[in-house]
């Protein structure tokens, strides 16, 4: 983009709306993580059932984030933005009546679509900021991770503790609602379409099959069983269906069409490094964030014996130092250069997993949560910024988009794990009562500190993966300096 059509107020307006946008998508969704015991007893169904509540979904998600991408590379990423916020808004609008579980489920599972409202709206920044402004600009969208992750969690608590789970998403209706609405009058179209491409559908199925296939036995295994038929069956069946996908996306691409699985946009060394590396450090980020919450709720002397609501204010650490590093990120980026500030910000989350597996105190923990947090905003910042500055615009939203499907993937890998690392561990309390004997189990302190060492394993190997990657960004790339139209390719 020309230096002389950037539209500065314009600019701002979308960069602030999508931050609000992702700010109210993570309340949505962190709102229902300790809601999830009081859904199960007012439905009357068990643990492990009420945990497709959050499987379906991720499963909806991963399965059309790069089928949305794609969309909006063809068609416009305003008017694939605004059907996807329709949808959203619909959602969460009905869910909080839900009559039923088979109901909640169903709702839930599409307003998974809202998990490819990030990647678009990153696409759309970058659109509207020349490229030296791009790098401050994503830098403050993930930020709003933070911020969301901060406002979610002990407010949801909150409302759900005295009024309910239904009233967290009625409070969150006016909101969704709104902001759908800013979106379809006021936000402009993509200058960058191209719809005379045809849309890949078979390639489409043939990758969200596969994907929904895993990221399903990867979210339920631990219910299921990870010796049983069913998660066996599902998990290999999903991996050989990706065999047909590779042969049929390869033919399809050398046949002259573009595939939705763009293996040529994939082979890009920074499009790959960048897909791997939040991959891996999402398996990480997730398996321990989880053992971190157990951790805060476990009794004495394994755990602080915390309540969901003073577990929830306690996570407030971690968001604040996602929110205060994104934007300090921000400000270095454009000097320093990305791979620094990415392998740093992963040495600095894999420092904060370390010391977190000591098992330390509540104020230790606290800080080390705070380690943590900055670590990763720095970062999730950087290789986004990776990203976005090493692919054409028009293949940014298959490109961001694929991104979060390969997130998706390693988070959806990562809680299941935690939940086994925990199990595996555990303490015995048994409470003498009037009316007999109650058995309490709870992950002991060799579960946390396993959980918690495998976490900063996979940031240190994150930061391998960056190391082989091609920097675009600060003061030396300032020689060789290319054409804002057309952002760097490899």
């Amino acid at each position: 983009m020309e230096e002389q059509t950037y539209d500065k107020k314009y600019a701002r307006f979308v960069l602030a709306l999508f931050a609000m946008i992702i700010v109210a998508v993570m309340y949505v969704e962190g709102m229902l993580t300790p809601s999830l015991p009081s859904i199960a007893e007012g439905f009357h169904i068990t643990v492990d059932q009420v945990s497709l509540v959050l499987s379906t979904y991720l499963l909806t998600g991963v399965a059309l984030s790069p089928i949305v991408g794609k969309l909006a590379d063809l068609y416009g990423k305003k008017k694939m933005m605004s059907i996807v916020m329709l949808i959203y808004a619909g959602a969460v609008s009905v869910t909080g009546f839900s009559p039923n579980f088979t109901f909640m489920v169903i709702s839930r599972a599409v307003q998974g679509v809202g998990l490819t409202i990030m990647p678009l709206g990153m696409a759309m920044v970058r659109e509207e900021f020349p490229r030296k402004m791009v790098p401050k600009a994503q830098a403050l969208i993930s930020g709003m991770f933070g911020v969301g992750f901060a406002v979610s969690l002990p407010l949801g608590s909150f409302i759900s503790n005295y009024y309910g789970w239904r009233m967290t998403y009625h409070t969150a209706i006016p909101f969704i609602v709104a902001l759908a609405i800013l979106t379809l009058w006021k936000v402009k179209e993509s200058r960058y379409r191209r719809p005379d491409v045809k849309v890949d559908y078979v390639g489409a199925i043939a990758l969200g099959v596969p994907l929904a296939l895993i990221v399903l036995a990867m979210s339920e295994g631990s219910s299921w069983g990870w010796h049983s038929l069913l998660f066996l069956g599902m998990a290999i069946t999903g991996i050989v269906l990706l065999i047909p996908m590779f042969i049929y996306e390869r033919h399809y691409y050398h046949h002259g069409g573009e595939a939705i699985f763009d293996m040529k946009l994939l082979s890009k060394r920074n499009v790959l490094i960048a897909n791997i590396s939040l991959t891996i450090s999402g398996i990480g980020m997730y398996l321990s964030m989880q053992a971190l919450s157990y951790r805060f709720e476990t009794p004495e002397p394994y755990g602080f014996g915390f309540s969901i609501l003073e577990t929830g204010i306690s996570m407030v650490a971690f968001a604040a130092g996602m929110i205060v590093f994104s934007i300090v990120t921000g400000k270095l980026i454009s000097r320093t250069g990305i791979k620094p500030l990415a392998i740093a910000g992963s040495i600095v989350s894999a420092i904060g997993f370390f010391m977190l597996s000591a098992s330390p105190g509540l104020v230790m923990t606290l800080a080390d949560e705070a380690i943590i947090g900055s670590g990763m905003a720095i970062m999730n910042a950087s290789i986004i910024n990776l990203l976005v500055l090493s692919v054409e615009a028009r293949d940014m939203g298959l490109a961001t988009s694929m991104n979060s499907t390969f997130r998706y993937i390693g988070s959806s890998i990562g809680a299941p794990i935690a939940g086994t690392v925990l199990s595996l561990y555990t303490a015995v309390d048994v409470v003498h009562s009037a009316t007999g004997n109650v058995i309490f189990s709870f992950p002991d302190a060799t579960a946390f500190k396993y959980a918690f060492m495998i976490g900063a394993f996979t940031f240190v190997i994150s930061a391998f993966v960056v190391l082989l990657s091609k920097e675009v960004l600060g003061r030396r790339m300032e020689v060789v300096k290319k054409s804002t139209v057309t952002p760097s390719e490899e």
